[in-house]
């Protein structure tokens, strides 16, 4: 069993007035085009998700060593936790994953942050990376992260040779992440017709992993961090130590299927009774993972989505995930 396994969780709080006025200040100043998917206000929002995120993991997985927010001169309001949780939880600014690169400071872009986490100080080599939508919702041990060799990865192969040669003006929204994971693939010599594709899960990271890569590709990451805004010619960090991992033959890729993933617009595409079913398979013992991208649009459809949040990750009543109807 390994010893010690830190969680990094990026987290912001996109309304408050001073994060608002800065973002506004340089979306206004950008002297190229931003894509539309980098600049949706959902992309900041902050609809409690990081409290269900730290219950889940104190609840599910409480032998993670410590707990690094990642913020932007911001404080969350942490939920009702107990005091040995809460001294494992340390806030980490920007300024500090940054240091040495704060010309390119404010950032409001999760690639360019997910790029320099590794550089937290105090950090254990072996971590947990979590948007704070993803909650834990079984106990898990370790080995559902890691074996001795390195990562356990969640995810499945694809084939985007297609988009590779896509020109910039098909490049459709729902397609940003696309073409940040065919560079990510590129990067550690995979072509654009074999991808891994990691699954809205947790990631599991080794800090080594990604030191080797920022001194292999050195240029790569100092160009992935001036992008305030997320844009196609980035890649993806987690998915570039991913490929780095299999390319060494020391990630496992784990066959199982036991994260429920409830993605932004699935409400456009399934009918709420295909939604609900979706929902009532996180009771079963195979789901240990949830990943709900956008709560807001989901309760406008699933009145008690909250509730079943928390039961489903196992602090609410009963601790049963209820899926009702709206009323």
């Amino acid at each position: 069993m390994l010893s010690e396994i830190d969680a990094v969780i990026t987290w912001v709080d996109g309304a408050q007035p001073a994060h608002l006025k800065k973002r506004m200040h340089y979306m206004a100043a950008a002297e190229t085009p931003l894509h539309g998917n980098a600049i949706n206000p959902h992309r900041w929002a902050d609809s409690d998700e990081l409290g269900y995120c730290l219950r889940a993991i104190e609840l599910n997985a409480p032998w993670i060593r410590r707990v690094w927010i990642i913020t932007d001169d911001q404080a969350p309001q942490l939920p009702d936790l107990s005091p040995a949780f809460c001294a494992k939880i340390s806030m980490v600014d920007h300024c500090e994953i940054f240091a040495g690169h704060e010309q390119v400071l404010p950032t409001f872009n999760s690639l360019s942050i997910e790029t320099m986490l590794w550089r937290i100080k105090g950090l254990a080599e072996h971590f947990l990376y979590f948007n704070d939508d993803v909650f834990v919702t079984r106990p898990v041990q370790p080995s559902d992260f890691f074996t001795p060799a390195g990562p356990v990865l969640r995810g499945h192969w694809a084939d985007y040779s297609e988009l590779a040669d896509c020109p910039i003006k098909r490049r459709e929204l729902a397609l940003l992440n696309h073409f940040n994971q065919i560079k990510s693939a590129t990067l550690s010599g995979y072509s654009a017709d074999r991808i891994f594709l990691s699954a809205h899960v947790v990631h599991p990271m080794k800090k080594s992993v990604m030191a080797a890569l920022f001194a292999e590709h050195r240029d790569a990451f100092l160009e992935n961090i001036v992008h305030r805004f997320r844009c196609t010619g980035q890649f993806l960090p987690q998915s570039l130590h991913n490929h780095a991992c299999i390319r060494a033959g020391s990630a496992t890729l784990l066959e199982a299927h036991d994260y429920l993933h409830l993605a932004a617009g699935m409400f456009d595409d399934q009918t709420l009774d295909q939604v609900r079913a979706e929902m009532r398979t996180a009771a079963t013992p195979a789901i240990k993972f949830l990943c709900v991208n956008d709560l807001p649009e989901f309760e406008q459809h699933i009145a008690n989505a909250r509730t079943w949040i928390e039961q489903t990750i196992g602090v609410g009543v009963g601790a049963q995930p209820e899926v009702r109807r709206i009323a």
